[in-house]
């Protein structure tokens, strides 16, 4: 392993060819970077978890960087992932969109009780007048069901389109009465307020609010051509959403397999649970699958140029793992109050508890962020987003802890893939040891 260990200054990582041998099995990885020796079991654990394919991840604690390590590959061609490479996270692309909301609120633009017609009067249609950034934020505004709204997936490509189906559609039921998983809704239901608000592309408030003042290496929404060559793309079967197959139909059966699978486990948490929302697979269908999804091909240069800010961040693990250093840090960083205090504890109180319409468990919706999977440990403030494919990055105030994980090679629901529970099992160790 090509790993530096570190004590409390960041070092350079070992340079890397770009081109190397494809790489596969557990064993065969090389590791990348750095690591403080006290974290050394979470490098291991990494590695265990890589599998074919590539990934990065990075810890900051106590705003320190402790871990930022890379392996494997970044496309079927067999390039290894570099220091620099961006990562396609899905719907980690959530919380940082969420971020930039409650930087306008701090800032005294907008409240999260206001109407979101007031800084965009054409949504003010079929009774979604009364719904309110609040609502939007925790997914309480009842405007999930997509495939109900546009007749073909490629126009999640077109902002202008899903901005009119968007202030076309109707609430499925009234907004507060319940919550549903708004998968790519939400993007952009939150950044055309945004926009509206700052008056400027959400991507030029992604560099002016978070990278410039952050000093990222890598954090985009709507990728310019001349950073394509640092993407990472999905390997085999991981570019599309629904399982691959030779009849369309396996497609469908997939996703109703795991539908109803949502549904028994619906019914198991309900029983522990003070309040049961309804549920029915159908909600999950046409929620996360508009029609023609599966013939999406998330590697294409168009895919990174949109802006689909609840699902297409090209990102490094520590640009998003300092993002969230910097609001476990009560919104401060390098003595730059990013967030009110006040407004990132309203941001991060948890709006509801009960299983979801879309995704049937309690994902104790923030503001933008939901809970941070880790039992046994105790996580109770912890907050973040789960992103398709495994990746994600979350942060834990009352530790001083954030934590971002990158792959291109997973398969299976924003809940379905337990690499970064066994990640975040490996890093609460370490910490609370440190502790």
């Amino acid at each position: 392993m090509d790993v530096m260990t570190r004590s409390s200054q960041v070092k350079q990582p070992v340079q890397q060819s770009r081109h190397g041998g494809h790489i596969q099995g557990e064993g065969g990885h090389s590791l990348h970077g750095y690591i403080h020796p006290r974290f050394e079991g979470v490098a291991s654990c990494f590695i265990k978890q890589l599998g074919i394919g590539g990934g990065a991840l990075t810890v900051y604690h106590r705003n320190d960087p402790v871990v930022d390590i890379w392996a494997g590959v970044s496309n079927n061609r067999g390039d290894l992932w570099q220091r620099d490479s961006l990562g396609l996270v899905f719907s980690v692309t959530k919380g940082i969109v969420a971020t930039l909301m409650h930087m306008l609120v701090s800032e005294g633009r907008c409240h999260y009780d206001d109407p979101v017609c007031h800084y965009w009067p054409e949504f003010a249609r079929h009774g979604k007048e009364v719904i309110t950034l609040r609502q939007l934020l925790c997914h309480e505004a009842g405007l999930y069901h997509i495939r109900d709204m546009i007749e073909h997936a490629q126009f999640i490509m077109h902002w202008r389109y899903m901005v009119e189906a968007l202030e076309e559609a109707k609430p499925i039921h009234p907004p507060g009465l319940s919550h549903g998983y708004h998968a790519l809704t939400f993007g952009w239901l939150v950044g055309e307020v945004i926009q509206r608000i700052t008056g400027q592309p959400l991507s030029e408030s992604v560099q002016q609010r978070l990278v410039d003042p952050l000093r990222l290496d890598g954090l985009y929404l709507g990728s310019a051509s001349d950073v394509l060559d640092r993407r990472a793309e999905l390997v085999n079967d991981s570019n599309y959403p629904l399982l691959r197959g030779r009849y369309p139909q396996l497609r469908r059966a997939a996703l109703m397999a795991l539908a109803k699978s949502a549904t028994t486990l619906s019914h198991t948490v309900g029983r522990v649970c003070t309040r049961q929302a309804p549920y029915h697979h159908e909600d999950t269908l046409r929620s996360l699958g508009p029609s023609g999804i599966e013939a999406i091909d998330f590697n294409s240069p168009a895919i990174a140029a949109a802006t689909i800010p609840a699902a297409n961040a090209l990102c490094t693990a520590r640009s998003v793992a300092k993002v969230y250093a910097m609001l476990a840090n009560g919104g401060a960083w390098d003595g730059l109050q990013m967030i009110d205090p006040a407004v990132l504890k309203e941001a991060t109180t948890i709006q509801n508890d009960a299983p979801g319409r879309v995704i049937p468990i309690p994902l104790q919706w923030r503001l933008g962020y939901h809970r941070v999977f880790a039992w046994p440990y105790q996580v109770d403030r912890a907050f973040g987003h789960l992103g398709f494919g495994g990746s994600g990055a979350w942060c834990d105030p009352d530790r001083q802890l954030s934590v971002a994980l990158i792959f291109n090679n997973g398969v299976g629901t924003p809940v379905g893939d337990l690499r970064l529970v066994h990640i975040n099992h490996a890093v609460l160790r370490a910490v609370d040891r440190v502790m």
